[in-house]
């Protein structure tokens, strides 16, 4: 039922269909105001903001704004992708930095005359975490599971249109026995809320998922205020490389569920596909008839593998960058349009002959938009495939274990797939070269962005 990266097939049977796990029609929201302190209060401000349903536009609830907050943002991911890749890895991710609190050790080191030293690892203090729309329970632990681990305390400010799954986990992280005061959320809006974490001269550190634009202004701020610490894991614009030796219907399956990946909206996303020129007709053949069988439609039904896009103001980007492909001689396979009939919901959409200077080459789409290109030379696709000024991830398809190891050694991106796409582990860090970001997320390199190290140093009284 399941297919390598966890995304549902289509076409499966009544009985695996009925086995698998069914979301509540009805959902009692009961979790709409500020967490601080373990407690719920209503904003300074009195302000609230309403949540709506991508899929259908309805409100669901209002939520207490605090004075602070980032900018408007939505997700509407099928269910299933819900149950089996974001929940799963949050509690993987929690379950792994659960096993390094009492780990995280310094060294003794020998040095001159009479003295000892060694270091010993500190918290950084107050951490704010900035996290996105897109990912909203994961990113939430992401950057929780490290900083707590390292003994901090956190600031959390949730995307203003997904602030639900927080403050839900407020409410289990209090019941769970968690100290007043060691995690708290503050639902808002980027220029309020997200400005003050940034800016605060009592926050000693803040980490943030999101554009590079903003990036850049919450490292700028940073540096305004205390100086504070800053994780950023920011934009991509993915290569993909398949030579002609790949197992062709494998790299056709993990770089398009790598470009449909919940709708497309994922830094990781795989927005350019370089396929040598022998199989380049083939793999666009196989990958417009895949993209036409992936099931458009309600997030909450197990049939659906593809949902909304964020909002309104999304749609409209990833349609004008369509048009522009176009416009600009890309030939569009298939999609390229909205679904009418529904919410903001639009077509898996492919083109081929993309152009390295066109816009849906060179800007982030942020949407089911899959761009194929042709090579001639590995080193042709690997010199395309680092034009651009981000680094986050990139993947390489081949049967020959030396060439994509030269490859990947070439690549300049902070995550290399070899014959997969999207394979994240906790363990493994995260993160991005040039405009892509700065430090690690994930695996025990995350640990140094949440701690301060310490050098003690001993003068003996006798020599050792």
């Amino acid at each position: 039922v399941m297919a390598q990266n966890g995304i549902i097939e289509n076409g499966q049977t009544e009985g695996e269909r009925a086995a698998l796990p069914q979301p509540e029609r009805v959902t009692e929201v009961r979790y709409t105001k500020i967490f601080i302190n373990n407690e719920w209060y209503n904003s300074v401000s009195g302000k609230r903001f309403a949540t709506y349903n991508p899929a259908t536009g309805v409100k669901i609830c209002d939520v207490e704004e605090a004075d602070r907050t980032l900018e408007t943002m939505d997700t509407g991911k099928p269910f299933l992708h819900s149950f089996f890749i974001d929940l799963d890895g949050s509690i993987k991710t929690l379950r792994y930095y659960a096993g390094w609190a009492d780990k995280i050790h310094g060294k003794t080191m020998p040095v001159d005359d009479n003295f000892m030293c060694f270091t010993k690892h500190e918290p950084i203090g107050v951490c704010g975490a900035i996290i996105p729309w897109n990912f909203p329970l994961l990113m939430f632990v992401w950057k929780i599971a490290p900083a707590l681990c390292c003994g901090n305390t956190v600031i959390v400010k949730p995307a203003e249109q997904t602030p639900l799954t927080a403050l839900h986990m407020g409410s289990l992280i209090k019941e769970c026995g968690f100290p007043p005061g060691v995690v708290n959320i503050l639902p808002g809006f980027g220029p309020t809320a997200g400005a003050a974490i940034s800016s605060h001269m009592d926050i000693d550190k803040v980490a943030f998922t999101g554009s590079t634009e903003v990036g850049k202004l919450i490292k700028e701020a940073a540096a305004r205020s205390n100086l504070k610490r800053v994780t950023l894991e920011l934009g991509g614009k993915n290569p993909c490389i398949v030579l002609a030796d790949a197992d062709l219907q494998l790299a056709v399956e993990e770089v398009q569920r790598g470009a449909f990946f919940n709708q497309g909206q994922c830094c990781t996303a795989a927005a350019r596909v370089f396929v040598e020129e022998p199989v380049y007709e083939e793999f666009v053949r196989r990958s417009v008839e895949s993209a036409k069988k992936v099931a458009v439609g309600d997030p909450m039904d197990p049939r659906m593998s593809h949902g909304p896009q964020i909002d309104q103001r999304q749609v409209d980007k990833i349609l004008d960058l369509i048009e522009a492909g176009k416009r600009e001689g890309a030939k569009l396979e298939c999609g390229g349009c909205a679904v009418e009939d529904r919410g903001l919901f639009v077509q898996p959409t492919v083109f081929s002959g993309v152009r390295d200077h066109m816009r849906i080459a060179t800007e982030e789409i942020f949407g089911p938009v899959q761009c194929i290109f042709s090579f001639k030379s590995q080193e042709e696709a690997i010199d395309r495939a680092n034009r651009t000024q981000y680094g986050l991830a990139a993947a390489v398809f081949t049967r020959d274990m030396d060439r994509a190891l030269s490859i990947s050694s070439a690549l300049q991106a902070g995550t290399v797939w070899v014959n997969c796409y999207n394979a994240l582990h906790v363990q493994a860090p995260f993160g991005g070269y040039k405009m892509s970001g700065n430090g690690r997320e994930l695996g025990e390199y995350a640990l140094a962005e949440y701690s301060e190290v310490k050098a003690v140093t001993i003068r003996l009284t006798e020599k050792p």
